[in-house]
C-alpha cells in the first residue's frame, strides 16, 4: 500500500477507536434507523451505490436502509441500473449517473474514443430501446457479451439485471459533467460512507488504477482530514469530523439487520475487513474466496453470515444468541420484500 501523503494541514491525526469507525459507516449506510418511504430516501440509501449482482440484493440493500420497501424498489423511476465499480451490476440514484460512471473513466483519450465507440455500436444495434445483451455482442461480432461492460464509464448505458444471466441494455444521452469532477465526487461518497479511507482503497473500491484515485485525493486536499485508527492512517471529509468524533454517542444500532451479499457496508479489503471483524477465521467465513454470503448484524455487529435458498434463510450465527436477539433477527429476515419466507437457523441457537 502506498503511503498517505501529507496533507496541508498542520494538526495531528484525529485518533478513532474501531467501534467509532464501524459506527460512523453504521450510521453514514442508514443501518441504525431505516429512512422513512419514498423517493428520496431510496436515493440517499443508494448514495454509495448498491451492489445487484445477485439476485434481489439491491432490494434487500433497500429493505435495510427505508421503511416498506417493496419487491420493485429497485425499479423506482429515481433510481436506474449500470455497470458500476469494479463492472459489477450497481442500483444508483438516476441523478448520480454520472458519479458513478464518467467518475471512472480513464484519462487516457485514446481508451476513452475506444468505450465511446462501444456505446456508438450499442446505440446503432439496440437503437435506444433495451435489448438482449447477448443479442447485442451477437449483432455485434462478440463472442462475449461482457465486453459491452467496456461502455459502461461513458454514462451512455443503462442496465436491467433480475434474474437472467445476461442483463438487457440501451443507451441514454450521456451525462453533463467533466469525467474528473465526477470522479472527485465518486470520492466524497466513497469516504462519506466507507471513510476512514486511503487513495488505494478507494481505487479498489471504484475499480480504478492507479494514480487516479490520488489524484482525486490530492484535489480533495482542502476538504480532507486525516485519521488514525488502529489499522493505520487514512482519511475522511473534514465536514465529517463531528460525526465521526460523536459515533459512539448518538442511540445505538438497531438490534438486526441482514445485509446482501456484497452490500456496501461490507464491500472492503485488506486490513479494512479487520476494523469491521477482528477475528480471522471469521473474516474468511464472510469474505470468502467465492460468492460472498451476505452479513448479520446484531446490535451493530457482525454476529454471522446469511444466504438464501429459494424460500428459506439460512442464519449461520458465530455466537449463541439471546432469544431476544434471535426474535431480532428473524422478524428481519421474514419481512424481506420477498414472499413466504421462513428461517433456518445453522448455528447460535
Amino acid at each position: 500500500m502506498r503511503p498517505a501523503r501529507a496533507r496541508p494541514k498542520s494538526r495531528e491525526p484525529l485518533e478513532v477507536r474501531r467501534e467509532q469507525v464501524v459506527a460512523f459507516r453504521r450510521r453514514a449506510s442508514h443501518l441504525d434507523e431505516r429512512l422513512p418511504p419514498g423517493p428520496a430516501s431510496l436515493e440517499q440509501a443508494a448514495s454509495a451505490g448498491l451492489p445487484n449482482s445477485m439476485s434481489r440484493a439491491a432490494v434487500v440493500g433497500l429493505h435495510a436502509r427505508v421503511q416498506e420497501v417493496e419487491p420493485d424498489a429497485w425499479e423506482d423511476p429515481a433510481l436506474v441500473q449500470v455497470w458500476g465499480p469494479r463492472f459489477s451490476a450497481y442500483v444508483i440514484a438516476e441523478r448520480d449517473r454520472a458519479v458513478f460512471t464518467l467518475g471512472r473513466l480513464p484519462d487516457d483519450p485514446e481508451v476513452r474514443r475506444e468505450f465511446n465507440e462501444m456505446a456508438d455500436q450499442i446505440e446503432a444495434v439496440s437503437g435506444g430501446e433495451p435489448a438482449d445483451c447477448n443479442e447485442v455482442a451477437k449483432a455485434l461480432g462478440k463472442s462475449d457479451a461482457d465486453v459491452l461492460r467496456y461502455a459502461a464509464p461513458t454514462g451512455r448505458v443503462l442496465i436491467r439485471w433480475d434474474v437472467s444471466l445476461k442483463p438487457e441494455l440501451w443507451t441514454v444521452p450521456a451525462p453533463d459533467l467533466d469525467p474528473f469532477a465526477a470522479r472527485l465526487e465518486l470520492a466524497r461518497r466513497y469516504l462519506r460512507v466507507l471513510g476512514p479511507g486511503t487513495a488505494d482503497s478507494f481505487e479498489q473500491w471504484a475499480g480504478i488504477r492507479a494514480p487516479r484515485g490520488q489524484a482525486a485525493f490530492d484535489a480533495l486536499a482542502g476538504e480532507l482530514l486525516a485519521v488514525r485508527t488502529p489499522v493505520g492512517k487514512g482519511w475522511i471529509l473534514a465536514e465529517d469530523e463531528a460525526s465521526m468524533r460523536s459515533a459512539l454517542d448518538e442511540d445505538g444500532p438497531a438490534p438486526a439487520r441482514l445485509l446482501p451479499s456484497g452490500d456496501t457496508f461490507t464491500l472492503q479489503w485488506g486490513r479494512d475487513r479487520e476494523l469491521l471483524v477482528t477475528n480471522a477465521e471469521r473474516r474468511s467465513e464472510l469474505w470468502t474466496s467465492r460468492v460472498w454470503p451476505g452479513a448479520v448484524l446484531v446490535d451493530g455487529k457482525v454476529a454471522g453470515t446469511w444466504r438464501r435458498a429459494g424460500a428459506v434463510v439460512k442464519i449461520d450465527s458465530w455466537r449463541r444468541l439471546s432469544k431476544a436477539a434471535r426474535d431480532a433477527v428473524e422478524a428481519e429476515a421474514t419481512s424481506f420484500p420477498l414472499p413466504n419466507l421462513k428461517v433456518t437457523w445453522l448455528s447460535g441457537t
